[in-house]
C-alpha cells in the first residue's frame, strides 16, 4: 500500500472521471431536500440540501474554469497542496492554496462563493491532491457551466496566462 501514489485513492475510494478534470465520487446527499425556486427559477423540482464529494487532481491534470450556482466548500484531506484559481464576477483573480501548511499560507478549507468561475491545478509535479467539496443547496449538474478559454478571455482578457492553463480549447462533447 502506497499512500503517495494517486492510483491506490482512486481505486480505494471508487473515483471516478469528473467532467471538469480529475476524479470524484459523491458521498454524501442530505436527507432534506428544499425547492428547486429556492436555489433558481430555472428548474421546478426540487434538490437536496447539500452533497459532498471527494475530489481528487493529479499534478498532470487541471479543474478547468467553471461555475456553479451555489456556494462549494473545500476541504483538504492529503497529497501535495491544491492551488483553487478564482475569477470573481467584477473580474478579481484570486489564488488560494488548500493544505495544512499554515505557515506557508495555506489553508486547511476555503469557500468559493456561488457564480464564481473556479478551477484547480497542484503545483508540485508528480503527485496529486485529495479533497473533499460540500455544495449547498446540492450540486446538481444542470446548474455546473463549464468555458472556453474564447469565453473567458472575451470577458476577463487580463487573466490570459491563467484562462490559457484552465479553460478549454473546446468543451467536451462539442
Amino acid at each position: 500500500m502506497d499512500l503517495h501514489k494517486w492510483e491506490y485513492w482512486i481505486s480505494k475510494l471508487e473515483l471516478q472521471p469528473h467532467p471538469e478534470g480529475g476524479f470524484y465520487k459523491q458521498t454524501y446527499r442530505s436527507n432534506d431536500e428544499i425547492s428547486d425556486k429556492e436555489v433558481s427559477s430555472q428548474f421546478d423540482d426540487k434538490r437536496f440540501l447539500y452533497t459532498s464529494i471527494y475530489f481528487l487532481l493529479r499534478s498532470q491534470d487541471v479543474s478547468h474554469f467553471h461555475r456553479l450556482q451555489s456556494d462549494e466548500l473545500w476541504y483538504y484531506h492529503g497529497g501535495s497542496p491544491l492551488t483553487i484559481h478564482i475569477i470573481y464576477r467584477d473580474g478579481t483573480y484570486q489564488e488560494v492554496k488548500l493544505g495544512t501548511n499554515l505557515e506557508n499560507g495555506e489553508v486547511p478549507q476555503f469557500l468559493v462563493p456561488r457564480d464564481t468561475i473556479f478551477g484547480s491545478s497542484v503545483a508540485n509535479e508528480n503527485t496529486f491532491s485529495l479533497v473533499g467539496c460540500m455544495v449547498a443547496p446540492g450540486f446538481d449538474f444542470r446548474d455546473f457551466e463549464l468555458f472556453t478559454k474564447q469565453q473567458l478571455l472575451d470577458e476577463f482578457p487580463e487573466h490570459v496566462v491563467i484562462i490559457d492553463k484552465l479553460g478549454y480549447d473546446k468543451l467536451p462533447n462539442d
